[in-house]
Order: structure tokens, then C-alpha cells, then sequence
């Protein structure tokens, strides 16, 4: 009998149920790369309008601080959400999704190393303590585990390569290691504009609800990374 013998993967009503989920994750990422420009716009209108601009080798410290929030948020919030995306929702061959999804995250990294050498240079140029704030210490936890997180990953999945059982073993915690190293560096980056906000004792309400707005949008965008992500893994 054909209905006794059909595959389950060929089923209408599975058919159609990943078609909903593929649909609602192409949406999803849609509205979370539109948060995501959103922040990185609010980002550096704040940085150049009203923090005076960004140069790392610059006399100005304010200047040289200013790197920090932009490397922090174009790699290790951008960029991984982007990588995120990249794997779980875009329709190419495996290997060219890895490659993609491997180099945004090296690349993410490298932002990151930027931004915090432009943090430890700041401190330097006021004589202020380092890692002294939750901020700092969520920021440098996240770090250090992503960076052992892309090594693992790199070895486990791209070359040496892994055998496959170890390969299935270790996915699920790659997944969840990596959504929740996402959430860590948008904690640190909330919690680091909360700070800044603070020591700056902002009378211009306009600059303050801008900070306000970039950490909402940053959250969201997030948010919306995870959720389609999440949506993409039924398709």
C-alpha cells in the first residue's frame, strides 16, 4: 500500500509544517537584521555626534574609549548574530555555511580583541583601575569562553575534524554554548552603556534616551537572532 510505505519527511502535513516554520524564521531574521542596523546607526550617531568620535591612536582618551563599544558591538554582537544566521537560515551546501559561519566568528574575535585593547589603553591614559566593574568581568568571562568556543569548535568540526559520534555529542553544546555566549556579550554590552551613562551624569536627556534606545534595540536584536535561529532548526 502507497499511504503504508510513504516516508515520513514526505508527509502533507509535515511538509506543510516546515514550510510555516521556514517561513516564520526568514521573517524573524528579517526583523532581527533590522534591530541589528538600527543599533549599529543609534551606535555611532552617539559616538560621533556626541561622544566627539572614534580613534584608537588617538591624544583624545574619550576618542580612544569610544573603540571599545563599537569593536564590542560590531564583532561580538553583530557579527555573531550574523554568523548565527548565516548557518541556521541561509539555503547553500553545509561546508560553504561552516566557512561562512567559522569566519564571521574569527573575525567577530579579532573586533573583540581591538575593542578591549582600546578599554585597557583608555584606562592607562586616565590611570584607572581595570576589571573592576560587573561589566568588565561579564565582558572578559565572554571572551575567554568564546574564544574557547571557536577553537573547539574550528577543531572539532573543520579541521583536525572530530570523529562523527564525538561530532553529534559535542553539537548540542556548540548550539546552546554559542546562544548563550550571544546573550553574555549583550549583558555586558547593556550593562557597559548603563555605566557609561552613569560616570557621564548626562544632563542632555536626548543623549540619554539615545543610550537608552541602542541598548533596547541591542536586546532586541538579540532576541530576534535567537528566536529565528531556534524557528530554523524545524525547517
Amino acid at each position: 500500500m502507497y499511504l503504508g510505505t510513504q516516508h515520513p519527511s514526505s508527509h502533507p502535513t509535515m511538509d506543510s509544517g516546515r514550510a510555516i516554520y521556514k517561513q516564520s524564521a526568514s521573517r524573524l531574521t528579517v526583523v532581527a537584521h533590522l534591530f541589528g542596523i538600527l543599533a549599529f546607526i543609534l551606535m555611532l550617531v552617539w559616538l560621533l555626534h556626541y561622544r566627539g568620535g572614534i580613534e584608537y591612536h588617538s591624544d583624545n582618551s574619550d576618542r580612544v574609549f569610544n573603540a571599545h563599544p563599537f569593536f564590542m558591538f560590531c564583532g561580538f554582537i553583530f557579527l555573531v548574530g550574523e554568523a548565527m544566521m548565516a548557518y541556521k537560515t541561509v539555503l547553500s551546501q553545509r561546508i560553504v555555511k561552516k566557512s561562512i559561519h567559522m569566519l564571521l566568528h574569527l573575525i567577530a574575535l579579532c573586533l573583540g580583541i581591538v575593542g578591549i585593547c582600546a578599554v585597557f589603553k583608555y584606562h592607562d591614559m586616565i590611570h584607572a583601575e581595570d576589571v573592576y566593574s560587573l561589566h568588565s568581568w561579564i565582558g572578559l568571562v565572554t571572551f575567554c569562553l568564546f574564544c574557547l568556543q571557536w577553537v573547539m569548535g574550528f577543531a572539532a568540526f573543520m579541521f583536525p575534524k572530530a570523529a562523527a559520534g564525538t561530532r553529534a555529542s559535542m553539537l548540542p553544546w556548540h548550539v546552546s554554548g554559542g546562544r548563550a555566549l550571544l546573550y553574555m556579550a549583550i549583558c555586558a554590552a547593556l550593562t557597559g552603556l548603563m555605566e557609561k551613562s552613569t560616570f557621564l551624569d548626562l544632563k542632555n536627556h536626548r543623549e540619554s534616551r539615545l543610550i537608552n534606545f541602542t541598548g533596547l534595540f541591542v536586546l532586541l536584536f538579540g532576541i530576534f537572532v535567537d528566536l529565528s535561529v531556534a524557528l530554523a532548526r524545524y525547517v
